[in-house]
């Protein structure tokens, strides 16, 4: 009986043995050859997890996922009416952004003349001929100075003029023959809105043709980029600025310039989110007489001018302490004409080379309603004017203000 048990044992499992080969055939069979277009899916609670195709690794998973894809205004395009103008904006801009670097020489202990420093930042190419729009500070103090194209192509630049109280200067580098520059028009700023779209191309940290975008922040801003420089009807983007976009263009969604981007600020040096950008109002007229003159064309009054100060009002017995106080006035001038006065009490100013100033004359305080703190207001308030435009200049006389309409003159060289 026991022998029985054992033999139907033994028995028993081969025949299971058998079954379980005769159906893993079966499985490969049938199975196997379709292992390339099938694939296992785990179900879960949320959605189906799908494990990668035989054919495929499997460290390369793939999800099953029910995400929808957002409409764009065109469905026929991959972009949306913000991106594709965006791409557009670009494409027909950036090979006109040159970038441009400069080398500003110096003198070692042995006198010999060495590289002192070096610096880089962004123009824009204004004309075919290669006239090319930047900033002042760029280029300030450089012996060299390379403009660099989107092609790779570099070309030594020389400067056509420059305007210190706006920031302007304007290049020039001459392209082979055969050679059709890209260039960037001008286009409006007297009629922008806060809220605007606004586009930057410029080449910060020296990363060439770099786009970025904002909004119009602020209009009509008063910069002091320096001591004496006031840039007036700054405006101001939310577009990333940083060192190395400094005069390349502001653009608007058509790809026509709008400003000149010039400064930033900024804590750590690097974008904040507050740059500030020259109009092209003011940039059209500085590049016109640039490129006919070789320097701006504007209206001045032939004046001799002192900053007051708290110190030399008291001494003087001004009940203002501001203002800019006339020295002298040349003499056959139109503002003599128009009734300017200036000192007749000689006294000796400053400590280390004093020199002689004259005392009792005007103290202009405002023109055309501007108010005229210091010299930097004063050029500010005359920056957009001509010769030949008359001013209304308020003046301190005589313990009141006066009311005194001048008419420009041009610029001389002549000394006082």
């Amino acid at each position: 009986m026991k022998m029985n048990s054992k033999f139907t044992t033994i028995i028993s499992s081969i025949i299971t043995g058998v079954v379980a080969a005769v159906a893993a055939v079966v499985v490969c069979v049938f199975v196997v050859p379709g292992r390339q277009n099938q694939a296992a899916v785990i179900e879960t609670e949320d959605e189906p997890v799908v494990l990668a195709d035989a054919g495929i690794s499997t460290h390369e998973l793939q999800l099953q996922t029910n995400t929808p894809v957002l409409t764009v205004a065109n469905p026929s395009n991959a972009y949306t009416q913000d991106e594709a103008q965006n791409i557009a904006v670009y494409e027909k801009c950036n090979e006109a952004v040159v970038n441009i670097t400069t080398q500003v020489m110096g003198y070692n202990w042995f006198l010999e003349p060495v590289v002192a420093s070096s610096g880089s930042g962004s123009g824009s190419i204004i004309d075919a001929r290669g006239y090319v729009v930047t900033n002042v500070h760029v280029i300030e103090n450089a012996s060299s100075i390379t403009i660099s194209l989107a092609d790779g192509t570099s070309y030594e630049g020389t400067v056509v003029g420059k305007d210190v109280e706006s920031d302007i200067a304007v290049l020039k580098f001459t392209p082979p023959k055969g050679v059709e520059l890209k260039t960037i028009a001008f286009g409006d700023s007297d009629n922008l809105k806060v809220g605007q779209k606004v586009i930057a191309i410029g080449n910060p940290f020296a990363l060439e043709r770099t786009m970025t975008t904002g909004i119009v922040s602020g209009l009509g801003r008063p910069i002091q980029e320096s001591e004496n420089v006031i840039i007036r009807n700054m405006i101001q983007t939310d577009a990333a600025i940083n060192p190395g976009n400094s005069g390349g263009p502001l653009l608007d969604s058509q790809g026509r310039m709008i400003g000149i981007n010039t400064i930033i600020y900024s804590n750590s040096g690097s974008s904040s989110g507050v740059g500030f950008a020259v109009p092209v109002s003011t940039a059209r007229r500085v590049v016109s007489d640039l490129i006919s003159y070789g320097k701006v064309n504007r209206g001045v009054m032939m004046l001799s001018l002192v900053q007051n100060t708290s110190r030399i009002a008291n001494y003087a017995g001004y009940e203002v302490k501001t203002g800019m106080i006339v020295s002298r006035v040349r003499s056959g001038s139109l503002a003599e004409s128009a009734g300017i006065k200036g000192g007749t009490r000689a006294v000796q100013y400053g400590t280390f080379n004093a020199k002689t100033i004259y005392l009792g004359g005007d103290v202009i305080t405002k023109i055309d309603g501007l108010k005229v703190d210091t010299l930097a207001d004063y050029y500010a308030a005359l920056e957009d004017k001509v010769p030949g435009d008359t001013v209304t200049v308020t003046v301190y006389r005589n313990k009141k203000y006066v009311d005194i309409k001048v008419k420009l003159e041009a610029e001389s060289q002549t000394s006082i």
